[in-house]
Formats: C-alpha cells, sequence, structure tokens
C-alpha cells in the first residue's frame, strides 16, 4: 500500500473476494485478510480485523454480495449472521437494512444478476461514506483555530470509515484548508487503537502526533495545551447522548472541566433515532482475556475478575457540537 491508498475495506472484482486491512497487525504490518465467505467477513468483524463503526457496516455490505452465487437463501442467511456480528455500531444495521432492501427489490434476480445488483448497492454505500466523510471534515476544520492543537480518543480516521475518515476527516480537511494542526492521540485501552491505529495513520500522512496514556488527558489539560477534543461516534440518540469507544466519557468530562470544547464527528448514519437516549444503546462487552496479559509478559491470575465493556455513553451535556456531513449541531439537541 502507498501512503495514498491505506484503506480498510476493499473489493476485488477479478476475484469476487473482500480485502481487509488487518488492524490487528498494525503497525508492525500491513496486510491483507481476504473473506471469501460471509462466515469468514463476520469472523473478521468480530475478531476486529476490520473496526470502526462505518467501516464496519461497508464491511457487511460487501460480506452479503459473497453469499449470492449460492441463492437467495443464502443471502437472507448471510443478512442474519452478519447482524449478529456486533451490537453497538449502528452503521452496521443501517447497512444491511440498504442491502436487504435491494435485495427485496429485485424478487427475480439469481445468480450474477443477483450479485451484481448487490455488488452495486454495496459500491454505493462505500462511495457515499467517503464523500460524506469530506464534507463533515470541510464542515468540522471551520471550528478549529488556525494553530490548533488538538486531543483524540480511539481512531476515527480513513481505517475505521470508507476513506478520509470521521474525526481525524476533519483534521486532514483542516490541514488541506491550511491550518496547522498538532495532535495528542490517547493510547485507548485495551487494545491500544489509538497508540497501533490513530498514531500509525497519522504520523504516515506527515501529521505531529504525541501519544498520551488516558490518565494522561487532565494534565494536558490543565496546562491549557489542548484547543479542541474530537472523537467520533458508533452511536448517538435522538437527544445527543453518544456511545464510543471506553474512555470517551471519561475524556468529556476532564473537557467540560477545562473549558475545552468536546466535539463528536460521525455520519448521519451513526444516528439511532429510534433510542431516545444513551440508556437504550447496547454496550457491548468484551472477552476479558483482551485485558489479560500484562505490559510485562505476565497474566492476571484467574482469580481476577476483568470488566471489559468495549464503549460508553457520553451525555449529550458535554459535547459542544456533533459534525455531520449534514452540518454542525449544537445543543440543546433534538434529532428528529
Amino acid at each position: 500500500m502507498t501512503k495514498d491508498s491505506v484503506s480498510a475495506v476493499s473489493w476485488r472484482q477479478e476475484e469476487g473476494v473482500l480485502c481487509l486491512l488487518d488492524q490487528r497487525a498494525l503497525p508492525a504490518e500491513e496486510r491483507c485478510v481476504l473473506c471469501r465467505t460471509v462466515e469468514e467477513a463476520a469472523q473478521a468483524i468480530e475478531n476486529m480485523t476490520v473496526r470502526g463503526a462505518p467501516a464496519i457496516g461497508i464491511t457487511a455490505a460487501y460480506a452479503v454480495v459473497l453469499a449470492a452465487p449460492e441463492g437467495r437463501d443464502a443471502v437472507r442467511a448471510a443478512l442474519d449472521r452478519l447482524a449478529r456480528t456486533r451490537p453497538t455500531a449502528v452503521n452496521l444495521f443501517a447497512a444491511l437494512e440498504r442491502m436487504k432492501r435491494r435485495f427485496e427489490a429485485g424478487p427475480g434476480l439469481e445468480g450474477e444478476a443477483l450479485a451484481n445488483a448487490l455488488l452495486r448497492e454495496a459500491r454505493a454505500i462505500h462511495e457515499e461514506d467517503i464523500a460524506g466523510n469530506r464534507r463533515m471534515g470541510a464542515f468540522g476544520a471551520e471550528l478549529l483555530p488556525d494553530h490548533a492543537v488538538v486531543l483524540t480518543h480511539c481512531n476515527a480516521g480513513a481505517i475505521a470509515t470508507g476513506g478520509h475518515g470521521t474525526a481525524l476527516g476533519v483534521l486532514r480537511s483542516a490541514r488541506e484548508m491550511g491550518k496547522q494542526v498538532k495532535v495528542y492521540a490517547d493510547e485507548t485501552r485495551p487494545l491500544f487503537q489509538g497508540a497501533r491505529l490513530t498514531a500509525w495513520e497519522l504520523s504516515r500522512d506527515g501529521f505531529d502526533v504525541t501519544v498520551i496514556a488516558e490518565g494522561m488527558a487532565g494534565a494536558l489539560m490543565r496546562q491549557s495545551r489542548i484547543d479542541a477534543v474530537i472523537v467520533g461516534a458508533d452511536r448517538i440518540a435522538r437527544n445527543g447522548d453518544t456511545a464510543n469507544k471506553i474512555g470517551t466519557y471519561g475524556l468529556s468530562v476532564l473537557a467540560r472541566a477545562h473549558s475545552v470544547p468536546f466535539y463528536v464527528a460521525a455520519p448521519w448514519s451513526t444516528f439511532d433515532l429510534s433510542a431516545a437516549d444513551g440508556a437504550a444503546i447496547p454496550i457491548e462487552e468484551r472477552a476479558e482475556e483482551e485485558m489479560r496479559l500484562l505490559p510485562n509478559g505476565a497474566r492476571l491470575p484467574e482469580p481476577i475478575r476483568v470488566w471489559n465493556p468495549a464503549f460508553d455513553v457520553t451525555p449529550a451535556a458535554n459535547i459542544a457540537a456533533i459534525i455531520t456531513e449534514r452540518g454542525v449541531f449544537r445543543p440543546p439537541y433534538d434529532f428528529r
């Protein structure tokens, strides 16, 4: 992969397979995992070969295409299987709903014709995500000063989306506008998406980026060294409550205490208008094993329990603005 071609998800038309950038291997190695079956794609979502709410949705859309050669019953089974992969990222369900509608709109399609129709829809989802990210980035860039120091959490970049990124897309767009942007990236436990992915992605693109542990964010803000916090989202409720990677809530509290604007950047597909508030957002809990291995190579003894939620919910009151491809929304939030 070249610097300008990094992508989390791509479809190889000649082979009829899905290629996923293996984000478990970053930053040590850039490698592609080929998915030839729905089950392989579903497992790639579950084991976080691919992650990031928009990228998960795009992956699921292409995975439905993989089932088409086996017939319409296989497509129905694919939709069901993919819906069980990860519960919090609403983009997954938005993408599957679009694929389902396209499937049901062509009841007489079979074989290659069915596969082509589904592939066109999956590509449209992918292309719309990139275009939306660029619009979002332009809106968000206007919120940053000409010399901006920004703190981010987890990874909401090109590799978490179809391309360009949400939170990191704002930073890319700001730089394209001529602004100077320095970034602090929380390491983001337990899987270190900030240290492994965000820092790698931004450094690869020539940004000035520094990794910190979550426990350092408050000290950094107290020194008045942060102009804004920008994060992505996996689901946003009607009232603006936002689910994002675990640790985001605490960061929002620190930002509010230090009068630092806290921004969320997310596509409209991340909004769940059926959820009145954050209490209605399902929170995924991951395996204890992800936290048992300690930095010195030792392991936590089995009698010690581990609590490992993948996400937390940031209340709307802590969010200065929500940046979308439709514009910038400010409180009080009331999405319909």
